[in-house]
Parts: structure tokens; sequence; C-alpha cells
């Protein structure tokens, strides 16, 4: 595998996300902490705004505010796993 990627997402609730990646994981993130801790993401407090995610080029999750998160971040948040734990060496 060259690289994480987030190849599918839906919202659950609140600031819940189920994510797949490019190597078949999957799993649900809370982003809550991310979205109430960085001022860019101010406008994803409300939660009709944070539904509002689409995969950008990376491809990540991203919103149009400018906020998004990192493809690893999700791996490590939905599986427990970094990205060094199951990539090949």
């Amino acid at each position: 595998m060259e690289c994480i990627a987030v190849v599918n997402a839906r919202y659950i609730s609140e600031y819940r996300i189920w994510v797949e990646f490019n190597n078949g994981d999957s799993g649900e993130v809370d982003l809550k902490p991310m979205v109430f801790k960085y001022a860019v993401a101010a406008p994803l407090r409300e939660t009709a705004n944070f539904e509002q995610f689409h995969l950008d080029g990376w491809p990540t999750l991203a919103w149009n505010c400018g906020f998004d998160v990192s493809p690893e971040y999700l791996y490590e948040l939905a599986t427990g796993s970094t990205v060094s734990e199951v990539a090949p060496a």
C-alpha cells in the first residue's frame, strides 16, 4: 500500500463519522474534541454544518470552512492502530 486514504465515509450522528480506508479497514471516529479545539472548525460546532463533509484530493475528510483531518489520524481513531503498524516495511 502506498498511502492510507479514506475511500468512503458516512455521517452517523453528532460529531461521529464512519470511515473506510483503501486497505479495507473501517471504523467510527468521534471528531468532537477536534471540532471544539481548533478555531478553523468553529462553524462545524453546528452539527448541520458538520454533516456537510466531503472527500478531498488526498482523499480525506474535509469541510468548506477549510478544516480537514489527515487520513493517518483518522485511521488511528477508527482502528486503534497506527498506519506504520499495518503498512509493509
